[in-house]
């Protein structure tokens, strides 16, 4: 069924959302296509991009931007505004999603390159696109950024060192940008999703049985609310497992 234009309040917004090839990413991506906005993808390998492309396709009518790009190449994500400031000259959405495990072994086993590449994809990548998307964003009417964090960044987790250190920076960024955007239309918020049926849950615990958790798919919806352009929160952090209780 054709949605009628009251039904999408995102129609005419361009929003870009990382790790957009599987879980709660792609869920998120064609959330939000389905209620009007345009989707730029990013992801590491095209073949899942174009996955999820034909999934926004069918589930809006109208295609999506692919970029294949691995978040660990700090040049490129660097030269990621001036690309899309070329094609859109603003960005109204910014999913702050894309992130890795690491690996779950105490901190004093911790290797260079574990250590490394965790805090590059979770926590430096997600400095260099707000400083390559910030001008986008604020050419935006009604700019909305959401990171997505973990319960792991308290540190009260054994093993789970690298994870949530990089997590606990995460926030202390999103919290910092938004304090400094506060007088912009742009709003930032923080969304833990809790426990959710994904590729990294798995790997965390693969004992536990994917058939009793949520969905991506039932998250979605969330992220949609904190990118309504008559938000007023700000520099707050939504609790995915809350949120699903009053659903």
């Amino acid at each position: 069924m054709t949605q009628s234009a009251s039904s999408k309040p995102l129609e005419g917004k361009v929003a870009l959302v990382t790790g957009a090839s599987r879980g709660i990413g792609r869920a998120v991506a064609i959330e939000l296509a389905r209620h009007g906005a345009h989707l730029i993808l990013q992801g590491r390998i095209a073949g899942a991009l174009e996955e999820t492309d034909d999934a926004i396709r069918s589930a809006s009518g109208s295609p999506a931007t692919i970029i294949p790009l691995n978040l660990t190449q700090s040049d490129r994500v660097d030269a990621l505004g001036p690309t899309l400031y070329q094609r859109f000259g603003h960005l109204d959405i910014f999913i702050a999603n894309a992130g890795v495990l690491g690996a779950l072994t105490p901190l004093a086993h911790i290797t260079d390159q574990i250590w490394q590449n965790t805090m590059l994809v979770n926590l430096e990548a997600n400095w260099r696109l707000v400083r390559t998307l910030d001008p986008l964003l604020r050419r935006s009417e009604a700019g909305r950024v959401v990171f997505v964090s973990s319960g792991a960044a308290s540190g009260k987790k054994a093993y789970w060192g690298t994870y949530a250190i990089s997590k606990a920076g995460l926030d202390a960024l999103a919290r910092t940008y938004a304090a400094e955007v506060a007088n912009t239309a742009i709003k930032v918020n923080i969304i833990n999703p809790g426990p959710i049926a994904t590729a990294m849950r798995s790997k965390a615990y693969p004992g536990e049985d994917p058939a009793t958790l949520p969905r991506p798919e039932s998250i979605a919806p969330m992220f949609l609310e904190l990118c309504d352009p008559n938000l007023e929160a700000t520099g707050e952090t939504f609790n995915g497992r809350e949120w699903l209780a009053k659903k």
